[in-house]
């Protein structure tokens, strides 16, 4: 039977939810000891496939093969029974358990009222540790851990419930170019050792770099199922994913016009470990923040929207000293926006409407004397956004937790569009978008610094960073290492960077 060919195999499978079909007779095969990417636009069917592969939904039409025999998965349980595992884009980790603890969480949790023997656990856990060449300490709290080792915990997790089929959803997306590389010898190893990888990325120079074979969605429907990667370049790929050929959006040499700066950070120290931080973004310029994962520069956001407090130094705004308390302030009094990278803990309201979360910022504007504020007038701010970002969605009342991840970060983005703020933080803009949307949010990126936003960009891919910023601050260990002027010149720029970052 040719099914037995495939390690796992989901055959002219179809998925409805109220008012969508999220997937029209898709089909998906996976050879053992092979790399297959899957591909898709957001809301093309990529999360919803996944979903069904690992047992959270059953497919309402269509068959799944595990190694040529039918299974159907009632839950997650049964698709880890049948070998197949899942790291998510993230991470899925309890910080205060030991690095042993996460990797069989799944086997200790079963058994209510046995006691569980430590030290047999780091000894099991470090063989499954040592193959992915990690030389860790396995009673170390994961808390303690890179994002990059995180990631590795969680390989080594589903390898030692015995996957031979592996789902790895965005698993480079908080890596770094050298924790990528670290992470793809790891995965070319597994290849070799005849586990299947589905491996889910916007980043089409990793699909080239790594992957054998590759599936593409579009709209909930396969464009192909199992073609080779072989004779495929990007603007293959792009074409297969949307159509039409990518749209690249080039840097721009914007004059800086010798204007004060709207934020100025003086010798700024904070709670959370900053030390000496100075910098400046005038209006009408991205000033890119880069650094290692851990560097501290998400943190410092927080510090400038008043989420932590400041210890030394001072903030000002518009040339005054201010001490920012609280984020509705930094909003309200001040005009500053952060688009945050943790988008379901601190971006949206996942229980609540798409309509509500992008018009959350404006909220304050548009109520009456009673304090009361319409749909109607938030749908008229919000909805070009919506429709310019082309965030897929039945209506507007749809709960965000329901969408694509894609998705969920444009709405993000959108709640910010609408607020007009004249500082705008944007925390890891791009991380689970499609190459179409990507290229939309720099230009609007752009766009936002032409009319005289002040952008503070923080980003860890470094075309996207060089794409975009006037100016590069660099950071590393909660300090400021120095900063560049961006010239555009890939090699020279990114040298420069990663020149401050060993400095």
């Amino acid at each position: 039977m040719e099914t037995a060919r495939y390690a796992f195999e989901a055959r002219s499978v179809s998925k409805f939810f109220p008012g969508v079909k999220a997937l029209s007779e898709v089909s998906l095969k996976l050879s053992a000891g092979s790399i297959h990417a899957l591909l898709g636009e957001n809301g093309a069917g990529k999360s919803t496939l996944i979903k069904i592969v690992t047992g959270v939904y059953q497919p309402d039409q269509g068959s799944l093969f595990c190694s040529g025999q039918a299974c159907r998965f009632s839950g997650p349980r049964d698709a880890m029974a049948a070998g197949i595992g899942v790291v998510h884009q993230e991470r899925n980790l309890i910080p205060r358990f030991s690095i042993a603890e996460n990797i069989f969480l799944e086997r200790n949790g079963r058994h209510l009222f046995r006691m569980i023997d430590y030290k047999a656990l780091a000894r099991e856990a470090r063989p499954w540790l040592e193959r992915l060449g990690l030389d860790l300490d396995p009673a170390l709290p994961v808390s303690r851990l890179t994002v990059a080792k995180m990631q590795m915990v969680e390989i080594a997790r589903a390898l030692a419930l015995r996957s031979r089929v592996l789902l790895l959803d965005e698993p480079t997306a908080s890596l770094t170019p050298h924790e990528a590389e670290a992470l793809f010898a790891v995965l070319r190893k597994l290849r070799d050792e005849g586990v299947s990888m589905l491996f889910v990325s916007h980043k089409l120079e990793e699909v080239e770099q790594l992957c054998d074979t590759v599936t593409v969605l579009r709209d909930g429907n396969n464009v192909c199922d199992a073609r080779s990667t072989e004779s495929l370049g990007r603007q293959d790929f792009v074409h297969l994913m949307i159509g039409r050929t990518e749209q690249v959006v080039t840097r721009r040499d914007r004059e800086q016009e010798d204007v004060p700066p709207f934020l100025e950070l003086k010798s700024v120290s904070s709670a959370l470990g900053h030390r000496d931080i100075s910098l400046a973004v005038r209006p009408g310029e991205i000033v890119g923040l880069y650094g290692l994962v851990g560097a501290g520069r998400s943190e410092l956001a927080k510090v400038i929207i008043g989420r932590y407090p400041v210890t030394a130094g001072e903030i000002r705004v518009d040339q005054a000293p201010v001490k920012i308390r609280s984020v509705a302030q930094a909003i309200h009094r001040h005009g500053i926006g952060y688009v945050s990278e943790d988008r379901k803990h601190e971006g949206l309201i996942l229980d609540h409407s798409v309509l509500e979360n992008a018009g959350i910022t404006v909220w304050r504007r548009l109520a009456n004397c009673l304090g009361l504020v319409g749909d109607r007038s938030i749908r008229a701010l919000v909805e070009p956004h919506i429709r310019k970002l082309e965030v897929r969605t039945p209506s507007l009342h749809q709960k965000v937790g329901l969408l694509s991840g894609g998705n969920q970060q444009k709405i993000s983005v959108a709640k910010w569009l609408s607020a007009g703020v004249k500082l705008l933080i944007i925390d890891e803009p791009t991380v689970g978008i499609d190459i179409k949307s990507k290229a939309y949010l720099h230009e609007l990126i752009h766009e936002l610094a032409d009319k005289g936003t002040a952008v503070l960009l923080i980003s860890s891919d470094m075309p996207e960073m060089i794409s975009l910023a006037d100016r590069i601050v660099v950071m590393n260990a909660y300090r400021v290492q120095g900063e560049l002027a961006n010239t555009g010149e890939y090699a020279k720029v990114s040298a420069g960077i990663m020149n401050l970052i060993h400095d």
